[in-house]
């Protein structure tokens, strides 16, 4: 078991990997670099507890020219996710919350919030027909929404108010949101939103402590993921992975977060960096159902019920969400074995983050992948190809 838990390396033919297939997938992700559709990349893929691929590829800083490394530091952005709703469940376990709680019980702020109603071209607004739950934030139901994902008013909204601004707290953040109109009625469909940040200052609310000195002692700190944090230190500054200066298609290039600075918001929704190592470990400790080296985060059930399908029949608003996949609590979920366009096992869950990394977790088949780079623009094409090459990888 110790070997399970420690994610220590195994050639990939002891863990039903093909050899040539696995090195596939160096080769074409190093082809991608060759042809400069991404600077560079860290892949990581892990099977039965143990690390059957990690390899770094092309240059973590094309301006310094060095190259990449397996200790390399990205911009997680969204993968941040994961970490705090499963330190949101913690609390759940503990019972210092209810998923049935409303959100203003603990931040009053968003008491008696409105909805915006666009119709012929006018809006109005309507009070809620019931208030959002921690569960609907938890899985994006909770009438939120992001500001970059469209241009409806409560978007627009959004963006004028600077939502995503880094120079106000959690708690400010909270507070400006929660003076802009819902995008939709609470439980009523699916929306990718802000919902995480939210929660990010609820477990401040109830633990008392800022969000990154929480995750620092709930689950950094015992899962020993040394390089996560929402700033990287000085000391470090050297493995910061960096994006191309301009877009390889001639896009508009992505504005990425400054891990050398210190944030006053801790984003809940995306303000993480951290490392393939560190979120490998979070990972396996999933994937073991809430335990890792002795150390245990979660219930098994708790673990088996987060990465449920908690939408049913509600609708997805955007498309986010690919086809055969439903969503938990705080990660997408396959709920079909075919119809997605990419293979995964029902059961599989995943998610990524906008500056293009990404991870998939299957436990039917006792398999994990991450592969983290900064290629935003390029992002959803390397997923695909990510996931099509390592599932290529499974021989039995």
């Amino acid at each position: 078991m110790s070997a399970r838990q420690h994610l220590s390396p195994a050639e990939p033919a002891d863990l039903g990997l093909c050899p040539d297939r696995t090195q596939r997938l160096i080769d074409v992700l190093q082809a991608e670099v060759d042809r400069g559709y991404i600077p560079g990349a860290v892949v990581l893929l892990a099977r039965h507890g143990q690390v059957a691929l990690h390899q770094a590829i092309g240059q973590r800083d094309l301006g310094a020219c060095t190259a990449m490394t397996t200790d390399s530091i990205f911009r997680i952005y969204s993968m941040t996710k994961p970490m705090v709703s499963v330190a949101v469940m913690m609390l759940v376990e503990q019972g210092r919350l209810l998923l049935t709680d409303p959100v203003a019980k603990f931040l009053p702020e968003f008491a008696n919030q409105q909805v915006a109603v666009e119709r012929d071209g006018q809006v109005s607004l309507e009070p809620v027909a019931q208030a959002a739950t921690v569960q609907d934030l938890l899985r994006h139901t909770a009438g939120l929404t992001y500001e970059f994902l469209g241009n409806a008013h409560v978007q627009r909204l959004y963006a004028q108010a600077k939502i995503g601004s880094r120079e106000r707290s959690n708690a400010a953040f909270c507070e400006t949101l929660a003076t802009l109109p819902l995008f939709h009625q609470p439980g009523s469909q699916w929306a990718y939103s802000r919902a995480t940040d939210v929660l990010g200052r609820l477990l401040e609310v109830v633990t008392g402590q800022t969000l990154g000195e929480h995750l620092k002692q709930a689950i950094f700190t015992p899962l020993g993921m040394r390089d996560t944090a929402f700033s990287v230190p000085e000391a470090d500054h050297a493995r910061i992975a960096e994006p191309f200066a301009h877009d390889p298609e001639g896009g508009i290039p992505m504005r990425v977060l400054e891990p050398r600075e210190v944030p006053a918001l801790e984003a809940g929704g995306g303000g993480l960096m951290s490392t393939t190592r560190d979120y490998a470990r979070f990972l396996q400790c999933l994937l073991n159902r809430g335990l890792l080296d002795g150390v245990r985060l979660l219930g098994s059930h708790t673990v088996d019920f987060m990465t449920a399908d908690h939408l049913g029949s509600i609708p997805s608003h955007d498309g986010l969400l690919p086809p055969g996949h439903g969503f938990g609590l705080g990660f997408a979920v396959r709920t079909r074995a075919g119809v997605s366009p990419v293979p995964g096992s029902v059961g599989t869950y995943h998610w990524g983050g906008i500056a293009g990394t990404t991870f998939f977790v299957d436990p039917a088949e006792d398999f994990f992948g991450i592969l983290m780079t900064q290629a935003p623009n390029q992002r959803d094409q390397v997923r695909n190809l990510f996931r099509n090459l390592a599932y290529a990888t499974l021989a039995n």
